[in-house]
């Protein structure tokens, strides 16, 4: 593979882990996460 190809695939790799890594950051959080975190809060308020 030509050195120009390989340069190209990584700029193109590059490009959509910075898309879905985007798209995750604007997800909200699932309820049953946010249930959960709540959950640990309370447990250690109690210690």
């Amino acid at each position: 593979m030509a050195k120009r190809d390989k340069s190209g695939m990584q700029h193109q790799i590059d490009e959509n882990l910075k898309r879905v890594y985007e798209e995750a950051l604007v997800q909200e959080l699932p309820d049953r996460f946010t249930q959960l975190l709540e959950q640990l809060r309370q447990k250690e308020e109690k210690k």
